[in-house]
């Protein structure tokens, strides 16, 4: 079975895998998913179990990310087995789960940003830290990241909605993004937006770690420490900013082997959207000493390590000098 699609201005057909390259594919989507789904659930539950992370700024918008990475490596999971099973899917059911996993992939680059501005201001400007990142801000953070990606792609779910026929909304369609959004002025959008977001970020990704650098340099304690924690964010971020790559290089291998359109779209989905987030939990999240002792604490020790660090670092927040908070929230680094 085949099936034609359009990429790069050019039609391309799709051929159906094989058996045995189709249950390696998948085992290959399902093993890496879940695992990731497993490390960054737990994240979350350790998260919400414990006053001390859920009351910080960073690890509020660090779990942020981790629940975006869930809800994208969930969709696409799905779609993946999906495709390779029925090879076609009904367009409206892949339309849903498209914008899903696109809106999940956009959130990331963008909470990464503000993540970067957070640790600049908690180097850089230590004594306006605790008013500047609160809670309430730090949600409205979040907020104002879902509008940015909102407004990415719902203006060209409002553009199909308003020019495609109602037929085409039940007929079915090999999942891919360009079989969905076929107006040609709708993927120019779409590219001069993911380059739009891409200077955004990285100006402020660069802004905000040279700073940070110069600060770290500067200090008389922790240099090696406050560098070594900058240079992985930048590496996390960079691996994020693969997303706004992903459909140039994907279109652009498939316009040179356009016999291999499935190999592709699969090897570079796992390279530039999989990857990437297997990785985050482990370069921030478990690498992160207080969280990674509530993580044990969590799978091993029902709760009882994380019962001797909570009035510790909860006493120095709430009865602290700000010097002491500032020594808190060090802890957790």
């Amino acid at each position: 079975m085949s099936h034609s699609i359009a990429a790069s201005n050019l039609t391309t057909v799709v051929s159906r895998d094989s058996l045995p390259t189709a249950i390696v594919k998948n085992m290959i989507t399902v093993v890496l998913s879940i695992s990731v789904i497993f490390i960054n659930g737990t994240l979350i539950h350790t998260f919400r179990q414990h006053q001390v992370l859920s009351a910080n700024p960073r690890y509020i918008l660090y779990i942020h990310l981790v629940a975006n990475d869930i809800v994208m490596l969930s969709m696409f999971a799905l779609m993946m087995v999906l495709s390779y099973m029925f090879f076609t899917l009904n367009t409206s059911f892949c339309m849903l789960g498209t914008v899903v996993a696109i809106l999940a992939n956009l959130n990331d680059p963008l909470t990464l940003a503000i993540m970067a501005l957070e640790c600049y201001v908690a180097i850089c400007f230590p004594l306006h830290h605790v008013q500047i990142c609160t809670v309430n801000n730090t949600y409205v953070a979040i907020g104002l990241v879902w509008v940015i990606s909102s407004l990415t792609i719902l203006p060209d779910v409002f553009v199909v909605l308003a020019t495609e026929s109602l037929d085409f909304f039940h007929s079915r369609i090999f999942c891919v993004r360009d079989q969905i959004f076929r107006n040609p002025r709708l993927k120019e959008k779409r590219d001069i937006s993911f380059i739009v977001l891409l200077v955004l970020v990285w100006l402020t990704l660069v802004y905000a770690y040279f700073n940070i650098l110069f600060a770290a340099q500067g200090a008389t304690s922790n240099a090696r420490k406050a560098r070594n924690t900058v240079l992985l964010h930048g590496f996390q971020l960079s691996l994020c900013m693969l997303t706004y790559t992903y459909n140039q290089i994907s279109n652009g291998l498939i316009a040179l082997f356009p016999q291999y359109v499935t190999d592709i779209r699969f090897i570079t989905t796992i390279l530039f959207q999989v990857l990437p987030r297997l990785l985050s939990p482990l370069i921030y999240g478990l690498r992160d000493k207080t969280f990674r002792k509530y993580v044990k604490s969590s799978l091993f020790c029902a709760g009882r390590e994380a019962q001797e660090l909570e009035p510790e670092v909860s006493n120095a927040r709430v009865t602290g000098t700000p010097g002491q908070i500032r020594q808190a929230d060090q802890i957790r680094q």
